[in-house]
């Protein structure tokens, strides 16, 4: 067991993956002699060659492409987009490609290419930096959708993605890059828990708060508040959004009877609303409250300097909390006013 940041740890398991299969190949734009914007490929190609850590034009749809091509002819690609909001380019590639072609070739190909994808917000950074697509890629049928909240499970969930048949788009919370956490670099992956499970983060009994990613540390931070206050938080770990595994939810449900989702993701159609339509078709008869959504507004992401009033915070989840619970506090007032 060793400490070490969120990011190293998703360098230490590519190359893990790349020492145990050399048809893994790395992709993507200065991902090679720079080591990535974020550093996370960083000695890499030193160690590997520039054929196998490849610094591609800046293209992100001819990225993807040919990301393809090299599945097709058996290489596993992993692909670095810079930043989330550089991977509309690459769109048609992704939910018309790399998303069908196992199920239109009827199986006899698959596509075994994972997309790292910086994602979300908090690191101040300008315009189209800064954004929240999963849903986007939740929504399309035939890709996997996974996103790791601390270094251990970016550690195990990197070569689990890598190690998959399907296409994994692996979705890196870029504001806990520097984060840092105990990882087991001998624990194999999935011998824990694969990568498409959920799993509970901290039990409790009085609430359910669902989250997943960057917002995850959030919410634990949010269980200890509410303690403070004599409320009993369960914060659940989604890892997987595309399957998400019900199961941990449901139960955890029908034993608190209220349920929080919180997201960075604007409200309109995100994650919130599945999980919340879903919770009430298989929880309905337990539910003391309906679901709540605690999440971005449904506005362009923000100039940074405005980003920290857009990212759900401690004060917002504990409003969404006491709203579950039907209480009232100095945010939000009144259950109706909110």
């Amino acid at each position: 067991m060793s400490a070490m940041t969120f990011g190293k740890a998703i360098n230490t398991g590519l190359r893990k993956a790349m020492e145990q299969d050399p048809k893994v190949v790395l992709m993507g734009e200065d991902i090679g002699r720079l080591g990535g914007v974020f550093r996370i490929t960083d000695g890499l190609q030193k160690d590997f060659g520039p054929h196998r850590v490849i610094d591609t034009p800046l293209a992100e749809s001819g990225i993807m492409g040919t990301a393809i091509g090299m599945a097709y002819r058996g290489y596993r690609p992993v692909v670095e987009i810079q930043f989330d909001g550089f991977v509309y380019p690459a769109f048609d590639q992704i939910v018309a490609q790399m998303a069908k072609l196992h199920y239109r070739t009827r199986g006899m190909v698959k596509v075994p290419i994972t997309l790292r994808l910086p994602f979300g917000g908090g690191i101040g950074s300008p315009e189209h930096h800064s954004e929240s697509p999963e849903a986007y890629f939740a929504h399309t049928a035939g890709l996997r959708v996974v996103a790791p909240s601390n270094p251990q499970d970016a550690f195990t969930m990197i070569q689990e993605a890598i190690a998959s048949d399907d296409p994994v788009v692996f979705l890196e919370p870029k504001r806990r890059y520097h984060d840092k956490g105990d990882v087991d670099e001998s624990l194999a992956p999935g011998a824990a828990l694969d990568m498409g499970s959920a799993r509970v983060a901290v039990e409790g009994s009085d609430v359910t708060l669902v989250a997943y990613g960057p917002m995850v540390k959030t919410c634990l931070d949010a269980a200890v508040a509410a303690s403070d206050e004599g409320v009993s938080v369960e914060v659940i770990d989604l890892r997987s959004l595309s399957p998400v595994d019900y199961g941990p939810l449901v139960g955890s449900v029908k034993k608190t009877g209220r349920l929080v989702v919180a997201h960075e993701a604007s409200r309109t159609l995100g994650l919130g609303a599945e999980l919340a339509a879903e919770i009430t078709e298989r929880c309905f008869y337990h539910l003391e409250h309906a679901p709540v959504r605690v999440t971005g507004f449904d506005v362009p992401y923000p100039p940074s300097k405005l980003e920290f009033h857009h990212l759900p915070d401690l004060d917002r989840i504990l409003d969404g909390v006491d709203r579950a619970l039907g209480r009232t506090n100095s945010l939000s007032g009144t259950e109706e006013e909110a």
